[in-house]
């Protein structure tokens, strides 16, 4: 069985401390329907976050 993760979307915001904790109660909340979340500061913007939408 091949595991295959789609991007769905991809956005970049201004960096906040508590991003993380939205990131993960998507998670926790989605999974079910196939959707995860990524988090990844830019690495040419130290002060941008890049936050992506997957599907599994």
């Amino acid at each position: 069985m091949e595991s295959r993760i789609e991007i769905v979307n991809t956005v970049k915001v201004k960096y906040q401390p508590d991003l993380y904790k939205i990131v993960d109660a998507l998670n926790r909340t989605l999974k079910e329907d196939d959707l995860m979340f990524g988090l990844a500061l830019d690495p040419e913007d130290q002060e941008t976050a890049v936050f992506t939408i997957y599907r599994t």
